[in-house]
C-alpha cells in the first residue's frame, strides 16, 4: 500500500474515532445521484475554463486553436500531474508538446505556458489569502494555520520566480551544462526563446487570473453539491475556505498529489467550522472521487495518445521514452483498484497491458 493510500486510511480511522462508521457509510450510500450528476457538469466546466486560459494566451499571440482541441489536453494534463507529481510541471510540458505538435511555434507554446503558470499562482494566492482573511474575521486563524499560509506564499511565489529565472539566465554555462546532463536542453532553449510580451499585457493577465479563480470557485461549488447529495449543507463560505486551506496543505505537504493530506485538512477545517465529522468525511471523499479518480479514466487514454503522437527531439528522447512505461504503470495501478489497492510496484506491473 502506497503512502497516499496509508494517508487516506489514517484520515478515515482518525475521523471515525471521533464519529460513527455507520452514519458515515449511510451518508455516502444515500447520496442522491441528481446532485452528483450536477457536480460532474460543474467539474466539466473547470476543464473548459482551464482550456480558455490557454485559448486566451494563444489568441493574444496570434496562434489560436479551437476549444475542442484544448479541452482534451487539459484532461491529459490533470492525469499526468497525478502520475508524475512535479508541482504541475510534467502536465504542463505535456500540454506544451501537444501545442507544438499542433503547429504552434515552440516559443509561443512556452509563452502560453508562462501565462498559465503565473495566472494560476496569482489566483491561488488570492484564494488562500482571502480564505485566511475569512478565518481571521471568524477568529479561527490560529498560529499553525498562519505558519502554513506563510509557507504557501513563499512556495507559490518561488515556483514562477524560478521558471522566469531559468528563462532569463538559462543560457549561462552552469545552467546549460545541468540541462544537458538532464537531457532537457531543447526544452530550456524553447523556454529562454519564449517572448514575455504576453506577461506584459494587463488585460490578458486579468482575463486568465479570472478564469483560474473561477476554477477554484467551481471546485468549491462541487464540494457544496457533494454535501447536498448527502443531505447536509454547510454555508458556502465555509466550504470555500475548507477547500482552499485543504488545497494549500496538499500543495505544501510531503505526500505526492496530496493524497491523505487533502482529506485530513478538509475534514479538519470542516469540523472546525461546525460540520459533523461523518458528514465532513463523506463530502470530502465524494469530492475526491469527482475531482481526482474520475479524470484518470479519460486521462490515461489522452495522455498516452499525446505522448505516442509526439515526435520529440533527440536531446529530449530520454524524458519522453520514460513517460510511456510510467503512464502504463499508472494505468495498471488504476485498473487494480477494482480488485484492491496495489501493495507494491510489482503488484501493479502484473496488471500492465500487453
Amino acid at each position: 500500500m502506497g503512502g497516499g493510500s496509508v494517508g487516506i486510511l489514517a484520515v478515515i480511522l482518525v475521523a471515525l474515532h471521533f464519529g460513527s462508521l455507520e452514519k458515515m457509510v449511510q451518508l455516502v450510500r444515500s447520496a442522491r445521484p441528481a446532485w452528483l450528476v450536477g457536480a460532474l457538469f460543474v467539474q466539466a466546466g473547470t476543464y473548459i475554463r482551464a482550456a480558455f486560459v490557454w485559448l486566451q494566451a494563444l489568441n493574444r499571440a496570434g496562434h489560436p486553436l479551437p476549444l475542442r482541441v484544448l479541452v482534451p489536453l487539459g484532461v491529459a494534463k490533470v492525469f499526468t500531474d497525478q502520475v508524475l507529481p512535479s508541482g504541475g510541471i510534467s502536465g504542463t510540458m505535456l500540454v506544451v508538446r501537444g501545442l507544438i505538435r499542433r503547429h504552434v511555434p515552440a516559443e509561443i507554446a512556452m509563452a502560453a505556458m508562462l501565462v498559465g503558470l503565473v495566472s494560476y499562482d496569482i489566483a491561488y494566492l488570492i484564494v488562500v489569502l482571502a480564505s485566511a482573511r475569512m478565518l481571521w474575521l471568524q477568529q479561527r486563524l490560529d498560529l499553525p494555520l498562519s505558519i502554513g499560509v506563510s509557507i504557501f506564499v513563499v512556495v507559490t511565489v518561488a515556483v514562477p520566480a524560478a521558471v522566469l529565472g531559468l528563462k532569463k539566465w538559462g543560457k549561462r554555462r552552469p545552467i546549460a551544462w545541468v540541462s544537458k546532463c538532464l537531457g532537457v536542453t531543447t526544452l530550456l532553449r524553447e523556454l529562454t526563446d519564449a517572448p514575455t510580451d504576453l506577461l506584459h499585457s494587463p488585460r490578458l493577465l486579468l482575463q486568465t487570473v479570472g478564469l483560474q479563480f473561477c476554477i477554484f470557485v467551481l471546485d468549491a461549488f462541487t464540494l457544496w453539491l457533494a454535501f447536498n447529495a448527502i443531505g447536509e449543507v454547510p454555508p458556502l463560505w465555509a466550504l470555500f475556505v475548507s477547500f482552499a486551506i485543504a488545497s494549500m496543505v496538499a500543495t505544501i505537504g510531503p505526500i505526492s498529489v496530496g493524497l491523505g493530506t487533502f482529506e485530513a485538512a478538509s475534514v479538519g477545517m470542516l469540523s472546525l467550522l461546525g460540520v459533523s465529522v461523518e458528514a465532513a468525511l463523506a463530502g470530502t471523499l465524494l469530492l475526491r472521487g469527482l475531482t481526482f479518480r474520475l479524470p484518470m479514466l479519460p486521462g490515461i487514454w489522452l495522455a498516452r495518445r499525446e505522448i505516442r503522437r509526439s515526435q520529440p527531439n533527440r536531446t529530449d528522447m530520454r524524458t519522453w521514452t520514460n513517460l510511456l512505461p510510467i503512464l502504463a504503470l499508472g494505468q495498471a495501478c488504476f485498473v487494480s483498484q477494482s480488485t484492491g489497492p496495489c501493495k507494491s510496484t510489482v503488484d501493479c506491473r502484473a496488471n500492465l497491458p500487453t
